[in-house]
């Protein structure tokens, strides 16, 4: 085999895998960093999840690929619908056709108490607009205002009625988390897919050391990260399915 034959095999060897790995991060699975409290205790800062793109197949045939529906419970990543070009994580509670409420904390949907093990309550205070949803008569802070508008044509009976193609979702820190409370539905094609697993999980980079700062330059933390891995990582959270 002579130089040039063996050049053009192991570019096309290093084509194949670059092609391979867009399809990969394209089509089937991707990263995703958890940026905030809201879904403690389940998730946490810090841990880096690969997300499942195939797990509700939309666009694919079942023949070709099998997938099921949305379901109640399930933790999903989707387009943040106020500014689609943020990825937020939450909890799916209500269905499209469901009708949801909150009573004193307690999640109500078609009538009958959700039993949630993995809600958090971070708060001891009692916000009447976040613990006893939908009230139409205490605008919150941080409510968004075409939310508002639209929430006051979706409520009977003091229920929120889930319309067609969209979801009701609540982070599990129910009082850190800004969610459908606040800002409404998300639509069906904004779903990008299901938390697979944690592969890898670290701690803030000030938890180890109380005297170190953590300055805005990235390339220090960075540095900081590479040289102190094993004390940041969490390895009881590494390799962790999500649930």
């Amino acid at each position: 085999m002579t130089k040039k034959q063996d050049s053009a095999r192991s570019f096309q060897s290093l084509l194949a895998t670059v092609i391979i790995a867009v399809f990969v991060i394209t089509f089937i699975v991707q990263a995703f960093q958890i940026p905030s409290e809201s879904m403690e205790n389940t998730l946490l800062i810090g841990d880096y999840l690969l997300v499942d793109k195939l797990r509700y197949g939309e666009g694919l045939s079942p023949a070709l690929m099998p997938y099921r529906t949305i379901q109640r419970g399930d933790i999903i990543v989707f387009r943040y619908p106020v500014h689609p070009t943020q990825h937020f994580v939450k909890r799916v509670v209500g269905l499209p056709n469901d009708k949801v409420r909150l009573i004193n904390r307690r999640v109500y949907v078609n009538g009958k108490p959700l039993q949630e093990t993995y809600v958090r309550y971070s708060s001891p205070t009692h916000d009447m607009f976040r613990d006893e949803f939908p009230r139409l008569d205490i605008p919150a802070t941080g409510l968004e205002g075409d939310w508002w508008l639209q929430m006051r044509k979706l409520v009977e009976d003091g229920e929120l009625i889930v319309p067609e193609g969209h979801y009701f979702v609540l982070g599990d820190n129910r009082d850190e988390s800004s969610d459908s409370r606040y800002w409404g539905f998300v639509p069906r094609e904004n779903i990008i897919g299901r938390p697979l697993l944690i592969y890898w999980s670290m701690r803030s980079t000030g938890e180890d050391r109380a005297d170190i700062s953590t300055p805005s330059d990235k390339l220090y933390r960075f540095a900081y990260a590479v040289t102190h891995l094993f004390q940041i990582t969490r390895w009881d959270r590494t390799f962790r399915v999500v649930h």
